[in-house]
């Protein structure tokens, strides 16, 4: 097994003449199958190859050749004498256009004679119209104000009466503090006869039982004051309910006289204003009267327009018809399939076929570099045991040319193994010594009936066969 060479990389210049070649092929091809000839009841439609032009690549120096295509469009017979009778007609129509034209160029000569042509509406008549009525006699003015009824009362009492509980709490507590302080005085005197001393948790456990009494006491202290302050706060609010019920009273009673007064006045303001209706009504009535009848003389007079017009527009528009003539159906063609063949990638496929050839070349010489590390891994020095009798799990990787020493070439075997005697069963890479025996019966050595290789006999053989 030798060392493998590199594959050649691919020509940049074969690469782009090859695709450009691959290219044009294409395109000229997808030409032909889309320039597909039709036949159509009125008509048909033919592709022809008439020339070729001669395209330079600059890159690659070549010439390529380019079919050009001519589209050739032919009517059916039946169309085609259809053509020839509307081309003869035309040129019929055409000379009858001719000779109304000097028809024409007399009645454009002279002007419209608009003498008899009926008045048109007079604006004056609708100028003089009478104004419209905005405006009517006053009326009463609406009431927008009454007598006060009395301010409404919004608070009552100095306060919240909270003097007042203060007040109350304090007496009650001027009452309770006395008993509470000869209570604790009697807790501590009785637990000091007990033998209870400060500080222990009988001692603390009694006066937590009195403090918890005597809290309760205080806050049912706090409680009633807060019920004093609430009755006082009730009857307060009682008396302003009362005050305030009857100010509203007075108000309604105000109010009241105010909005009688006000719908008399606007029952008032509704008969002013129907008698203005009234009078802008007939007012109305007179103007579109007089609009019907402007508008009547305005339509007699366009009508009497329109009537000259067509008189004059007439021949103009028979001439015109005359020289418009018929035309022929043209042949409708389908649109073909556009079929399209791909362009083939040949750089792709090149630059693709030379990576493949590399990955095999880096799998070789890595694979080579392998048997070799194995090989030169003996090194020089000591003599190796290359026993295979000592070897187990042996695997034949490939071989190499070794030099024999009278002269010529032998294959040595490559192995991978590991030893018998190793408990990790580290994998190694080289020869056997019953292998490097036959090629160089010098190189192996026997000690204890075990075969080892002289590593610098196997390095000459080696490098001898490279």
């Amino acid at each position: 097994m030798g060392k493998p060479d590199a594959p050649t990389p691919p020509n940049p210049v074969d690469t782009a003449r090859a695709s450009t070649s691959t290219n044009v092929g294409t395109a000229i091809a997808n030409s032909f199958l889309q320039n597909v000839n039709q036949n159509t009841p009125d008509g048909s439609l033919r592709y022809d190859v008439t020339g070729n032009y001669s395209w330079h690549d600059p890159y690659t120096n070549t010439d390529v050749n380019i079919p050009t295509f001519t589209a050739t469009q032919q009517l059916s017979p039946q169309q085609q004498a259809i053509q020839q009778q509307t081309n003869a007609a035309k040129m019929n129509l055409a000379g009858m256009a001719n000779s109304q034209s000097a028809r024409i160029s007399q009645l454009l000569a002279n002007n419209m004679d608009l003498s008899g042509a009926p008045g048109a509406g007079n604006s004056t008549s609708l100028q003089d119209m009478p104004w419209a009525q905005t405006a009517f006699g006053a009326t009463t003015p609406q009431q927008s104000t009454f007598g006060d009824a009395g301010d409404i009362t919004r608070s009552y009492g100095a306060g919240d009466f909270s003097q007042d509980r203060q007040n109350v709490q304090d007496a009650l507590m001027a009452r309770l503090d006395p008993s509470l302080d000869r209570e604790r005085s009697n807790i501590e005197q009785r637990l000091a006869d007990q033998g209870i001393r400060y500080g222990s948790d009988a001692y603390s456990n009694a006066m937590r039982d009195y403090s918890t009494q005597a809290n309760d006491a205080r806050l049912a202290v706090v409680g009633q004051a807060g019920q004093e302050q609430q009755r006082m706060m009730d009857m307060a609010a009682q008396r302003a309910g009362f005050e305030n019920s009857a100010q509203q009273q007075a108000y309604e009673q105000q109010l009241g006289r105010g909005t009688f007064a006000n719908q008399a006045n606007a029952q008032n303001f509704q008969e002013a204003a129907t008698r203005a209706d009234y009078y802008n009504s007939g007012t109305a009535q007179n103007y579109q009267q007089q609009q019907g009848n402007f508008n009547a003389a305005n339509l007699a007079r366009q009508q009497y327009l329109n009537e000259q017009y067509a008189q004059r527009n007439q021949p103009i528009n028979e001439i015109n018809s005359l020289l418009s003539g018929s035309q022929i159906a043209n042949p409708n063609f389908v649109n073909a399939p556009n079929n399209q063949i791909p362009t083939t990638d040949v750089a792709g496929l090149i630059n693709q076929r030379f990576n493949q050839d590399m990955n095999v070349y880096q799998q070789q010489s890595q694979s080579y570099n392998t048997l070799m590390g194995g090989i030169l891994g003996l090194g020089a020095g000591a003599m190796k045991l290359s026993d295979e009798r000592e070897k187990d799990d042996i695997v034949k990787m490939g071989t190499v040319f070794a030099a024999k020493p009278e002269g010529g070439q032998a294959e040595l075997p490559i192995y991978e193994y590991s030893y018998k005697r190793d408990v990790d069963g580290a994998r190694h890479v080289g020869p056997m010594a019953q292998d490097v025996e036959k090629v160089d019966p010098h190189a192996v050595v026997n000690r204890g009936g075990r075969k080892y290789i002289r590593p610098e006999r196997v390095m000459g053989s080696i490098l001898g066969a490279r």
